[in-house]
């Protein structure tokens, strides 16, 4: 459903360890669009030792094969805050996140577990068998998360984030047909 949203509802059960705990909330998935890019900035510079440009998300915003399903998306609150976002492609089969955050005082509350379905999701609708990504070594949280959302440990690329020389986890998993819904 390009262009749509999505609506989840997280009982706070099962909270993500990507985040640190709190209240239930209300999530909307929807694409993201220009005037959230300063809530996303905002998300992004606490996120990342070295964040991502403004310029970088507005680019991406505007690629041609980033539609139907590649464009990047937010997770909306009740109150229309950005609470989170993800950037993932969907090229030649494959789905790879590039880009995942949740804003700080909303971790722990499942906005990082339906990001991370979100991205596998539209990985399913695009038709792809199998989705991507890269993980600091030292987030213990965010690969946790990975791990309960289906994703296998693929291996190490050393030094691979040149601000840090920290080496990246590679986490994948395949997507089904069943997870298009």
């Amino acid at each position: 459903m390009p262009g749509g949203f999505r609506f989840g509802i997280h009982l706070g059960v099962d909270a993500d360890p990507l985040v640190g705990g709190g209240p239930a909330l209300r999530i909307r998935i929807r694409d993201m669009v220009l005037r959230d890019l300063d809530e996303v900035m905002e998300i992004e510079k606490a996120s990342f030792p070295t964040p991502w440009s403004r310029g970088m998300f507005s680019e991406d915003l505007d690629r041609p094969f980033s539609r139907p399903f590649s464009r990047p998306f937010v997770a909306e609150g009740a109150s229309g805050e950005v609470m989170g976002y993800a950037v993932c492609w969907n090229v030649a089969g494959e789905s790879h996140i590039l880009n995942i955050a949740v804003r700080p005082d909303r971790r722990g509350a499942g906005v990082g577990r339906a990001l991370v379905r979100e991205c596998i999701r539209r990985g399913a609708r695009a038709g792809c068998a199998r989705i991507h990504l890269e993980v600091r070594a030292g987030n213990e949280e965010a690969q946790r998360l990975y791990l309960r959302c289906g994703f296998v440990f693929d291996g190490i690329r050393k030094g691979y984030y040149t601000d840090t020389r920290e080496d990246a986890f590679l986490f994948s998993r395949e997507i089904r047909v069943r997870d298009a819904v």
